[in-house]
């Protein structure tokens, strides 16, 4: 007996529908808290949030790395792409009461220093120096947050321009008090300190396995492990 042609087509349907539906779940329970296993003397901690956000810190020895941004899932592969979501670092100038600074510039030089109060400077931020006649002048910070050029006596520094390195967005033009003007060194804060921390990957695959996820990358240390979530609690 022959079976009949609504049969196939409703056969087929199912087939091709079948494996988009079965995606959905797994994607689902992706978020959560994941924790390094089988990699000695080393921890590390994977936060999938079900905004598409995730949060990944790693520690051996005395080194620490974090990294933060965006995740997606396609197929069995999961993909952590570092980043800060479009967002551009905020700045502000230091107050005096947060100053540490006991003596002006050296001579023919102006110093901007970056970074956080009481925690730490920040590196590759392009800082533009404008002085009272106009004049201007281009510096990145460096390791110890500062950025310095060189600018003849006769200039008064008036205002600085703060936007991360290689940023297409538009610099945030902060003055400079009097008497920071008068030293040629002033320090600007960045206002969330994350800022400071560098992404240790710009992007790190992982495969979704029986357990928990792998590194999908067998060159990369952590690919002997694997990231699975905490057992349930009864």
């Amino acid at each position: 007996m022959k079976t009949p042609l609504s049969c196939w087509l409703a056969c087929a349907a199912f087939l091709c529908s079948a494996p988009a539906g079965a995606a959905e779940p797994a994607a689902s329970s992706l978020p959560g808290h994941y924790y390094l296993q089988g990699v000695m003397e080393t921890g590390s901690e994977l936060l999938l949030k079900k905004d598409g956000k995730f949060e990944w810190m790693l520690s051996y020895g005395n080194t620490d790395e974090q990294a933060s941004g965006e995740w997606r899932v396609a197929g069995d592969l999961v993909t952590l792409v570092a980043g800060n979501g479009g967002k551009e670092p905020q700045f502000r100038v230091f107050e005096e009461a947060e100053m540490r600074i006991q003596k002006p510039a050296e001579a023919g030089l102006w110093v901007a220093i970056v970074g956080y109060p009481q925690v730490g400077p920040m590196a590759g931020v392009e800082v533009k120096f404008e002085a009272q006649s106009g004049k201007t002048a281009t510096a990145v910070s460096v390791a110890n947050g500062d950025a310095i050029i060189r600018m003849p006596a006769s200039e008064r520094w008036v205002r600085a321009g703060l936007r991360r390195q290689g940023a297409k967005a538009d610099y945030q033009w902060l003055p400079v008090p009097p008497a920071r003007a008068q030293e040629r060194i002033a320090a600007f804060a960045v206002t969330d300190p994350q800022w400071l921390r560098g992404q240790a990957f710009q992007k790190l695959a992982l495969r979704v396995v029986k357990g928990g996820l792998k590194v999908d990358d067998a060159d990369n240390g952590l690919a002997r492990g694997l990231y699975a979530k905490p057992a349930s609690k009864q």
